[in-house]
Parts: C-alpha cells; sequence; structure tokens
C-alpha cells in the first residue's frame, strides 16, 4: 500500500526586467522569480488526471502580466500580489513565491547619473519570499551574495582541541565571510502599506554597520552580534537566521625566502570551509 506524501510543482527562475519610461528618466527593475503550489495534486501523481493542475506555463505568464502595472514597489508587494492569486485557485492550499531582485546603478556622467544607461551592481541579491494561503500570508525578506571581509576585531581562541586538531589560536585575524540573512516580518507586514523597502534598509545598513565595528570572538558571535541588532533596528521583524561560510585567509609562510610577513601577504581560499548556520528570535 503506497500514498503520496508531501509534494510541491511550480515554475522556477523566470526572468523578468521591466522599464518604466519617465518622461525625464527611465526606471530599471531585474527580478528572477519562483512559483510553487501546494495542494490536491494527488491525482496528478498517482492517477495521470491533470485536471486540477496549473500549467507552470501559466504561472510564468501570470507573473509576466502582473508585472506590466503591479511591480511598481518593493519585491515582497508583488509577491503578496502573485502568491494570493495562485491561493485563490481551490485546488491550492498554499503559494509560495521566491524574489530574487538583482542590481542595477545608473552609469555617473560629468552632468549626473544617466537617465537611461545602467551598470549591473553585484554586491548583493535583495530576496524576498512570501507564502500565502486562503486566510493568511508570510513574508520573508533578505539578502543573499554579500561578500565582506573583516581585516582585524576578528579572533578565534579557547576552542576545543584534541589529537586532531592542528589549527593554531589567533587573536587577530582576517574574517571574509559571503552572507546570506533571511528574516521573517511579524503579521502587521502582510497588511496594504508597510514599508518593506523601508525595513530592508533599516536592516541591511544596520547588519554593515555592526559587522564594521564590533570584535567577533567568533563566526558564531558574530551571528548572534550583528542579528539582535537587526531585531533591535526593526521591530516588524519576529527572527533573522545568517548562513555564514567561513572564507579562509590563510598567512603566507615567507620565511623560505628570508622574509617576515607581518599580517601583510594572504592566500584566499574557499574550499574546504567552516559554515555557520543560526536564527536569532524574539523570546517568548
Amino acid at each position: 500500500m503506497f500514498e503520496l506524501s508531501a509534494n510541491r510543482y511550480g515554475k522556477s527562475r523566470i526572468r523578468l526586467v521591466t522599464v518604466t519610461r519617465e518622461p525625464d528618466r527611465h526606471l530599471l527593475r531585474d527580478l528572477t522569480v519562483d512559483v510553487a503550489l501546494e495542494g490536491d495534486f494527488t491525482a496528478a501523481h498517482v492517477d495521470g488526471d491533470n485536471a486540477n493542475v496549473i500549467a507552470t506555463d501559466t504561472m510564468k505568464n501570470t507573473v509576466y502580466a502582473f508585472a506590466r502595472d503591479r511591480l511598481t514597489g518593493a519585491p515582497e508587494t508583488f509577491g503578496l500580489e502573485v502568491a494570493r492569486h495562485f491561493a485563490g485557485y481551490q485546488q491550492v492550499d498554499r503559494a509560495t513565491v521566491t524574489l530574487r531582485e538583482h542590481g542595477w546603478a545608473r552609469v555617473p556622467l560629468a552632468g549626473g547619473p544617466a537617465p537611461d544607461a545602467f551598470i549591473r551592481t553585484g554586491d548583493l541579491t535583495r530576496v524576498a519570499v512570501v507564502g500565502a494561503t486562503k486566510v493568511d500570508a508570510t513574508v520573508e525578506a533578505g539578502i543573499e551574495d554579500l561578500t565582506v571581509m573583516k581585516t582585524t576585531k576578528s579572533a578565534f581562541t579557547g576552542f576545543d582541541r584534541d589529537r586532531y586538531t592542528t589549527l593554531p589560536e589567533v587573536d587577530d585575524r582576517l574574517m571574509a565571510t559571503k552572507i546570506t540573512a533571511l528574516w521573517r516580518y511579524g503579521e502587521t507586514a502582510s497588511e496594504p502599506g508597510f514599508d518593506f523597502d523601508g525595513a530592508f534598509e533599516r536592516a541591511r545598513s544596520t547588519l554593515l554597520v555592526v559587522l564594521a565595528e564590533h570584535f567577533s570572538p567568533s563566526v558564531q558571535a558574530s551571528i548572534w552580534i550583528m542579528a539582535t541588532a537587526m531585531l533591535d533596528a526593526e521591530p516588524a521583524m519576529d527572527w533573522v537566521r545568517m548562513v555564514l561560510p567561513n572564507l579562509h585567509h590563510w598567512t603566507v609562510d615567507l620565511e623560505p625566502f628570508g622574509l617576515d610577513n607581518p599580517g601583510t601577504v594572504f592566500v584566499s581560499t574557499t574550499e574546504p570551509h567552516g559554515l555557520i548556520d543560526a536564527t536569532v528570535r524574539r523570546g517568548g
């Protein structure tokens, strides 16, 4: 005897670019959108009956059609529109829309930023994950691919040692990582008028300022310090999850060449790397 367990399906990597042509300048948006549905799709799996299946091509077309006049604000707001649309289908229990917005900046000219020419920025990717049912919605937001480095104010000492431990203790080291940070907003975020752009900017700027200013005894401690500061800065957040790979920079031994190395020359490595993953939430 068999039965179908958890399942979902959808359309991934829907590439979406919009240009709003204002009289004096153009506004450019660039997103990658994923749509996933959960619900009454057992017959499609078990019986080959597609009557309840919403074609993934329909999902793609819906995203493009909605973008015509609804992608005017934060990606979270657009995601709520799309997710609530699909959650309205009788056979859909939950629709999840994931949006990744890719940054573009205006080309600098002598007279100011170009009105219609852009250069891709690669400092981070803005992420939004919106889930909707027929009765409620959840909104998560975050950052991916934010590569940062501290050249001091980072240490790693006092860790457990056994016969296999060769790592030396250091009280001043380079700390580099590619930050993934995701946070969930409370119920107020699914109501009209919530300022997603303002909340995102407060979270982003707080993360960077605290990263630069704090002393890090470990990556684990840095997650706690940065995440608690973000929760303090944005009351609408319920929790913050951070995933930080430790991108190691090892001091190069220059003694074979008759040279010292006073923390000047390093070799950068990405594999293997430590990976620290933690969620900080409000108590109670």
